[in-house]
């Protein structure tokens, strides 16, 4: 099947460990996984972590938010 548009990316490194990215929906990689796995269903639970973290709390300096 065609990928589809924003996805994950899973894929093995220059090391042969596993790695992902995630494309948003124009196909340009906006996340990666700051570190390689060995184990694939490590990588992939890295991926569902990431898929459930939505809801998650947006923290910033204070004046970031008085920014234009």
């Amino acid at each position: 099947s065609e990928r589809t548009y924003p996805s994950f990316w899973m894929y093995r490194d220059q090391r042969g460990e596993y790695r992902w990215r995630y494309d948003a929906s124009n196909g340009r990689t906006i996340a990666v996984s700051s570190e390689s796995y060995v184990r694939r269903a490590d990588c992939e639970r890295s991926i569902q972590i990431m898929k459930a973290s939505t809801a998650s709390p947006v923290w910033a300096p204070a004046d970031i938010w008085k920014a234009a």
